[in-house]
């Protein structure tokens, strides 16, 4: 294929403070290098820390190069380079959030985590990534659908199944907020058999997520001391808290764990708050860093989206070209599940 085929793909200037900034336009299509795959990427999705890096907040401030954004994207492979033995053209692939993380522990050799450049991103037509950086997709799902998994889908499942005391059905699970990794937590929940508390300041947003399946809902403006109160839900006995709130909500999240549970620490969306960490010792209760997952959990996520046939709660789609739209609901208070922006 000619490297010289034009492709769009939006793109970040250097000392990014703001998406206005983010501008559409033309690049030569990339041909694949010796174990690399093409993807005609058909679908993208939004996280947290996209909003972040277009706005200069990220770990490390402002990029210092321009680049492509966006993690999670869904395509088909077009063409593959030399040495690519485990896809083929026709394959339908995600990429990665860690291009170096294959399996086991967290290791300092993860890789480029793309949509941070100079590391690739996936708000574009086509992408050039390793083979090792892409997995098939969950034969039950839409482009638009597995868009939403490589990171918040991963790291739901990374909370709750790839800890040292994995969920079990009937379990109790806390979760914090109507966001995308919630709500694929309350996915990957509910299909496993556990029970669901789920948290929001919205009552419209509670009545949505008890139609999804939460056995007990909490409006945390009505109830100050919602960790408590969770905790009295759940008779004391809740095994995992699902926490995307960062150290503003990790407090009350210390007094809803049950003893013996587990605090998955995901959330960076507060920075300041009380973050003493005895009511873990007194309940022999543990607090895990969570940062997405490697690629065997994206497959076994999306193993057990096809055997259950679960399905993402996808909010809004929106058209390639309006993709400053997308991150302007995303950051919205309207937000309920996943933001995606569609390129068929």
């Amino acid at each position: 294929m000619s490297s010289t085929k034009q492709m769009r793909t939006w793109q970040l200037p250097a000392g990014c403070t703001s998406i206005d900034q983010a501008r559409l336009i033309e690049l030569p299509r990339p041909a694949p290098a010796a174990g690399e795959v093409l993807v005609r990427v058909r679908a993208t999705s939004l996280n947290f820390r996209d909003q972040a890096i277009a706005r200069g907040h990220y770990f490390g401030g402002t990029i210092k190069v321009a680049g492509t954004p966006l993690s999670d994207g869904a395509g088909v492979v077009e063409a593959v380079g030399p040495g690519v033995k485990s896809l083929a053209p026709g394959d339908r692939v995600a990429g990665t959030f860690f291009q170096g993380w294959q399996d086991g522990p967290p290791t300092p050799l993860k890789g480029d985590a793309l949509g941070c450049p100079p590391a690739r991103g996936m708000l574009a037509d086509y992408v050039t990534l390793p083979e090792t950086g892409v997995v098939k997709l969950a034969g039950s799902l839409s482009f638009e659908e597995a868009a939403t998994l490589p990171c918040a889908g991963v790291t739901a499942w990374n909370a709750l199944m790839s800890g040292v005391r994995p969920l079990e059905r009937d379990q109790w699970v806390l979760l914090i907020g109507t966001g995308g990794v919630s709500l694929l937590a309350l996915r990957i929940a509910k299909a496993a058999g556990a029970r669901v508390i789920a948290t929001s300041s919205s009552d419209a947003k509670l009545a949505r997520v008890r139609q999804l399946g939460a056995d007990a809902t909490l409006n945390y403006r009505a109830e100050p001391q919602w960790g408590a109160k969770a905790a009295e839900l759940a008779g004391g006995t809740i095994h995992h808290v699902v926490e995307v709130g960062g150290l503003g909500t990790l407090a009350q999240s210390m007094q809803a764990i049950g003893f013996g549970g587990e605090i998955a620490l995901i959330g960076v969306l507060s920075m300041q708050g009380d973050t003493n960490p005895m009511p873990l010792m007194v309940k022999g209760a543990s607090l895990r860093g969570i940062f997405v997952g490697s690629a065997a959990m994206a497959r076994d996520l999306n193993a057990f989206v096809d055997a259950h046939q679960l399905k993402p709660v996808v909010d809004r789609t929106f058209d390639f070209a309006a993709a400053r739209s997308a991150y302007a609901y995303q950051s919205s208070g309207e937000l309920f599940g996943k933001v995606v922006i569609t390129n068929p």
